[in-house]
Parts: C-alpha cells; sequence; structure tokens
C-alpha cells in the first residue's frame, strides 16, 4: 500500500511483509484523536481486546464506491505504540504518525489484527467474530435442527445477541437457503446468547447448539 497521502512516514514505521492468512477486521479508523498523530477506531463490536493488545495493526485503505481507477490496498503493518479504550472507541498512537495531519489522512482505513494474535478466552468465553458464520442450530421441537446461521452478534448492555438468518431445510447435496419473508426479505431472529439459551458452542464444527424456540 502507498502510503504517499499520510505524508513524512519513516519507512521503519511501516513493514511491507505480505500480509497474514489470517487476518479479521476489527474495526475502522474514523479519524484523529488530538494533535499528536493519534487515530481513534470504531471498533466492530464490544469486543476491544484484540485492538489494545495487539502489537501491529494491518491497515487497508478502501477504494470508494464511487471513485474510479481507485483500487483497495493491499494490508500494510503498523506498530502500535500505545491503545486504548476511549468510551465506545480505541484510540492508539502508531509509529510514524506524528501530527494530526497524518492522522486524519487514515480516516476510512480498516484495522485488521491476525486471529493467532488475540489473547487467549476462558472456557465460557467467545470472540464475536468467532461466532459468526456458526451454523445455528435448535431443540426447541425435539431433536435438535438446523435452523440458520449466525449473521452477526450485538451487545445490548447486558449481554451479547446473536442475530440468525433462518434457512431452510436443504436437499441432500445442496446448500442451505434463507428463508424469505412475504415480501423475499431474508427472515431473522435474535437469540440472546446466555447459559439459559445457548447449550453449547463447538468453533471447530463452526456449530452453535440452543434451545430458542424457532417460530417467530
Amino acid at each position: 500500500m502507498s502510503l504517499s497521502a499520510v505524508g513524512l512516514m519513516p519507512s521503519d514505521a511501516i513493514t511491507r511483509n505480505a500480509a497474514p492468512d489470517d487476518l479479521v477486521e476489527l474495526g475502522r479508523i474514523t479519524g484523529a484523536y488530538g494533535v499528536k498523530g493519534w487515530v481513534k477506531v470504531q471498533p466492530h463490536s464490544a469486543q476491544a481486546d484484540g485492538l489494545c493488545r495487539a502489537k501491529t495493526w494491518w491497515l487497508t485503505r478502501l477504494a470508494p464506491e464511487t471513485a474510479r481507477g481507485v483500487v483497495t490496498s493491499v494490508p500494510t503493518a503498523h506498530r502500535v505504540l500505545q491503545a486504548r479504550p476511549q468510551g465506545t472507541a480505541v484510540v492508539a498512537q502508531l509509529d510514524g504518525v506524528a501530527d494530526r495531519d497524518q492522522a486524519e489522512s487514515m480516516r476510512g482505513y480498516t484495522v485488521q489484527v491476525p486471529r493467532s494474535e488475540f489473547p487467549a478466552t476462558a472456557d465460557d468465553e467467545y470472540y464475536w467474530v468467532d461466532l459468526i458464520g456458526c451454523a445455528f442450530y435448535s431443540d426447541a421441537e425435539g431433536e435438535p435442527a438446523r435452523v440458520g446461521i449466525v449473521e452477526d452478534v450485538m451487545d445490548n448492555g447486558a449481554h451479547a445477541i446473536l442475530r440468525v438468518v433462518l434457512q431452510r431445510a436443504p436437499a441432500p447435496g445442496a446448500e442451505p437457503e434463507a428463508r424469505l419473508d412475504p415480501k423475499g426479505r431474508p427472515m431473522e431472529m435474535l437469540v440472546p446468547f446466555v447459559a439459559a439459551h445457548i447449550l453449547a458452542v463447538d468453533l471447530s464444527a463452526r456449530r452453535i447448539d440452543s434451545n430458542w424456540p424457532t417460530e417467530i
């Protein structure tokens, strides 16, 4: 990625090694913080540990949808000198970003961190990014049956909420298809991610079992 737009960034502040295969986007830079080159990042979830504890952020400049001839850059590593939560955001000092103008020029960049560098979790804790894409099963009607896929995870202040896109039972050898409402929109349900309703999480199998009712 060419960072000429950022300006005067020391070459040793940027690492142009090949990006790791397990990069996960955790947030986006929303602008500068203060006047000393700090950036402000809006995390994609309430879990900001991965951002605050990572020693390196991989930044990518996205191509504007309306821009012609502008392409998304390849991820480039930037050393994190300091990072801390600031309200619902994260603020950080990146090596080589020395003033507000440089920080502001990075607005809109995605911030990625290798999944392998995430802090370890307790046995009953999960990163939201690991839950997204898991098949969702329910035994509310007897035997466990696949009812959908986790599309997103949200926070209501008390606990996490899974947004599950409902799916039809697939034919043998076919991929599941979303259930649609009368207007042709995918049907969804919200499931509290709490022990009373989440029976098991198997990340290796990409599967979550629950007792949540499937009637909506």
